[in-house]
Parts: C-alpha cells; structure tokens; sequence
C-alpha cells in the first residue's frame, strides 16, 4: 500500500499573506507603544524648530543664519530645517501620530464601555488570602451585617453586584452571604480622556495651520500699517487660506518706549517695552488707541497683532555730487546681539552722478578701548553709525528686486581714503562727512525705534486650549482616582448568635493602601451595627 504524501503549501515557514501583513502593520501602529514613541519623535522633530531660525517665524533671522553658516545651508534646506513645521517629515510624524492614536483609543473605548456596564465580580472563595484583609465576629445577624454593608459601600460610591434571582445550586451557595463592590471606574475613562485630548491638540494645531496664517512686519515709530498683502514683510498663509479673508485694519506706532535695566546682572538689557498704537478696525471706523505690549495682543476680530521685536533705525541723508538729496528717513538696522549692535544697508539709488551704498553697523552706546569700537548697552546714550562707502552698480540696474538688508556689492567700487584703505565712516548724531571726488555727502540725522509685529490668525487655538483642558482633567483621573473592589462574607455562627464576617480589599492599579479601606470600612459597619443594636434597645 502505498503511503500518501500530503501537498506542500507554496508559502514558506513565516510568511505573511498581504491581508496578514497589513493586520500586523496596523496592530503594531496603533499600539500604545508605538504612539509613545511617535509622540516622543514629534517632540523632538520640533526641537530643530526653536533652534533654528525659521523662515516661516524670522525671516530675517534664518536669513542672516544662511550668510553665517553657507557650507550648512544646503544641508539644512534639503531636510527642510528652516521650515520645520512645514516640512513633509514633520507632516508624516503629525499623522502616523494621529492615526495610531485612533486607532489605539477606539478599541480601548469599546472595551471600557463593556467593562463600566459590567458587574462587579463575585467574591473569591478565600477572602483570607488576600493581602488586605480582616476577620472578626459581631453580635448581629447576617441579614443585619449584609444590610449595613451595602448600605455603607452605597454612601461611599461604591457600586454593587446585585444578586442573581436565577441563580441555583453551587453558584447560589457560593454567593449567599455576600457583598461585592467596586469604585474607580471612571479612571480608565481618565487615561481614555487624556489620549482623545492628544488628538483634539493636533486638531487646533493642524487647523490653525491649515486655515490661518501668519506675517511679521518692521513698523518705525511714526510709520503706519495697514493688513494687506504688500505691506507684509514675510508672510505664510495656511493651506485653505486666501488672502481676500484678510480683515481691513491698520494702526500705526505713534510711540514707542523701553525700559532698561540700570544695574545688577542684566544691566543695560530691555526689562519691559511697549507701543503705543493708534488703529482702525476697517476704513472709515473711528480711530482707536491701545499700548502694545509683549504677551499682550491687539485683537482686531479674527486677527491678532504681537508685539515680538523691536530695534533702532538710523535716521541717514545722502547727497549726491549735485547737492541734492538723493536718499532720506530713517534705515532699520537689524540686532546682532542683546546689546541692539545692528547691522544695516542704505541704497540712494538716485544719487548723481553714481548710486551710493552704506554698509555697516549702528551701536546705541558707543564706546572704544584702545581704538576698538564696541557697544556698551541697548539704551541709545551714544549712538554711532559706522560704514562703508560704494559707489556704482550695485545689482538694481535691471529693476531686479533684492532684499533691503542685502547689498549686492559685486559690480560696485569701494571708496578708499587718503591711505589706500577701505573709506569708513564715524558719524554721531548730527555729524556730516563729505566723500572723495565730489560724489557726494552723508549726514547722520538722529535715531527712531522700530518694533516688529506679528499679525496672525489662529482658528484652532480655541479647540487646543480645549485639548489641553480636557488632558488636565484626564490626567487628574487617571493619578486620583483608584480602582477598588471589596467584598465582604457573612457566616452564621453554630450557635446561632452573631456572626463570622471576612472583609477584603484589592486595589487593581497597585500601589494603593487598602490595608486603610479594610480597617475604615470594618470600623463604620461595626459602628453601624452597634448603633442599631441600640436603636432596637
């Protein structure tokens, strides 16, 4: 007789099916484990956020970073660095996120809503084992005992097992003279709060980002602002957002005050600073005013208007070789460090016979050891404008646009003085110095405050406020609240007079004393007992 072999299957040992492999991958994504650490990755994905400066935040900041760092930049910019939040491995951490908690918080929600609606388990056969436990005779009966226990748990909250009607037998003996109870349900509804929070968190966030927007404008003292597109000097709009949505105010600075400290530690750095503005809700309104402070936002609407910066603007004439005043006002020069040392550029452009640029530097509190020039503190006490001096193409002739910080200084002439140097110029308030051949003149008229501001809309922030309350409230169930369950058995005594009582405790996220519920509740049931022995009296 021959021997029959059976089919060999055509999978090898291990391999997943495409259904099986998918199942695996997506119990593994919506694990707790794997949302742990997909919420830690998110966390530190944004840390390149509040490290680097970011385009979408500081403009000019990852700007000036670009010309300090050129071998990094290339780098940084094909990992999206300067835009972290908007880069697309950001986006992927945001919704694996997202969707592993999900798709942890469902089943998790599912299995709670069984096990509230569940009754409390019966009580084991041995109260005795448990760790916590206690064993003494009363004088009163087991209806008595069973009657004043129940009615104890109730006014502690505790929630009982009812007894069976249907029940016959073993299972009717073994529950007889009973009492099982549980409280602290609801801590698992905590822990369950606290993960939907985690989702309605990165739902503002994502709608802010996808429906609002955000644009940072210099505006000097004196200057005014009005919300639209050309008046921006960076701008970011959310995916959804159109610039017709823009609200139609405007303000202006009308002053602009700072007040330093004078001694200790952090001498000469700005305590406190504000602005005051004078703002129109829509063209036509009446004018209205308000002190613009850090923390402390104008709210025009929808819109939000930050104070977040501020700084010096030279004020700077150049005249060209004819006399005439080819460029005027006052120029933003941008910090370098917390002392406001800045840097800045001037471009008179119309200046004859050839286009003068300044390139330098400004220090509000000027002072030199040993003939090297360096800034003392931010309060403007002495202010100096120190800069170079070119003369001809300076990148414009073609109408090209180029940033007001940059001087394209390729095609240009730097002047020279007497000793075949770089020509540089040390002007105070009020000084004029006149250039080589008859190109001209600049005169360093005095100094205005700049401050920069932030207007954004954030249409989710209400919702991740929500979030974050409703985490507050989830973790404080899920630290407060403990999960208890106690049952008591009562056993008639042989003779007929009182009763054995076993009570236990056991507390199912650990670390609980339930040695003190045992003893809490063995003292109020006896308490209780005694008092109605002498009710009956």
């Amino acid at each position: 007789m021959s021997e029959q072999s059976t089919p060999r299957s055509p999978r090898r040992p291990g391999e997943l099916t495409a259904r099986e492999l998918g199942r695996y991958v997506w119990r593994q994504l919506t694990s707790m484990r794997t949302a742990l650490v997909l919420l830690l990755l998110l966390a530190l994905a944004a840390v390149p956020g509040s490290v680097i400066p970011q385009e979408s935040v500081d403009s000019f900041g990852a700007r000036q970073w670009k010309d300090q760092h050129e071998s990094l930049t290339p780098i940084y910019e094909r990992l999206g660095l300067f835009d972290v939040y908007g880069s697309v491995w950001f986006a992927a951490v945001y919704v694996l996120l997202m969707v592993s908690l999900i798709g942890c918080i469902l089943p998790r929600t599912s299995h709670y809503w069984r096990a509230a609606r569940a009754v409390p388990p019966r009580a084991p056969r041995h109260l005795t084992r448990l760790p916590d436990h206690a064993a003494y005779d009363v004088e009163a009966s087991p209806e008595q005992v069973l009657e004043v226990a129940r009615a104890e748990l109730r006014r502690r909250r505790y929630r009982l097992r009812p007894a069976p009607a249907d029940a016959t037998g073993a299972d009717a003996e073994r529950e007889a003279g009973t009492v099982a109870a549980e409280r602290g349900y609801l801590r698992e509804a905590g822990n369950l709060l606290f993960h939907l929070s985690v989702i309605v968190v990165l739902v503002g966030f994502a709608m802010g980002g996808m429906f609002g927007y955000k644009g940072g404008v210099i505006v000097v003292q004196g200057a005014g602002f009005s919300n639209n597109l050309t008046q921006y000097d960076d701008f970011v709009p959310g995916s959804f957002f159109s610039a017709d949505e823009l609200e139609p105010f405007s303000f202006d600075v009308d002053s602009f005050d700072v007040e330093w400290l004078s001694e200790g530690a952090g001498q000469g750095m700005a305590r406190a600073f504000e602005a005051g503005l004078t703002y129109r809700t829509a063209p036509g309104e009446p004018e209205q005013t308000y002190d613009l402070r850090v923390n402390h936002p104008l709210r025009i609407g929808d819109s939000e208007v930050f104070l977040v910066g501020h700084g010096y603007a030279p004020v700077v004439t150049v005249r060209g070789g004819d006399g005439e005043v080819a460029y005027s006002g006052p120029t933003v020069f941008l910090p370098q460090d917390a002392t406001f040392f800045s840097f800045g550029v001037v471009k008179a452009l119309a200046a004859e016979p050839e286009a003068i640029g300044l390139e330098g530097f400004f220090y509000p509190f000027f002072a030199s050891i040993e003939g090297d020039p360096f800034n003392v503190m931010g309060d403007a006490r002495n202010p100096v404008v120190s800069v170079n001096v070119y003369v001809g193409d300076l990148g414009l002739e073609d109408g090209e646009s180029q940033s007001v910080y940059i001087l394209d200084k390729e095609d240009a002439t730097q002047l020279e003085n007497d000793e075949g140097r770089p020509l540089r110029l040390d002007l105070a308030v009020g000084d004029t110095a006149e250039l080589p051949d008859g190109l001209g003149s600049v005169t360093f008229e005095g100094v205005e405050p700049w401050v920069r501001v932030q207007v954004s809309q954030t249409p989710g922030k209400r919702i991740a406020l929500g979030g974050v309350v409703l985490a507050l409230i989830g973790l404080c169930g899920s630290l407060f609240i403990r999960p208890r369950r106690v049952w008591l058995r009562v056993v008639p005594h042989e003779d007929g007079e009182g009763s054995y009582v076993e009570l236990a405790a056991l507390d199912r996220s650990g670390g609980g004393d339930t040695a003190v519920v045992v003893d809490d509740l063995r003292l109020a049931i006896v308490e209780a007992l005694d008092r109605a022995q002498e009710d009956t009296r």
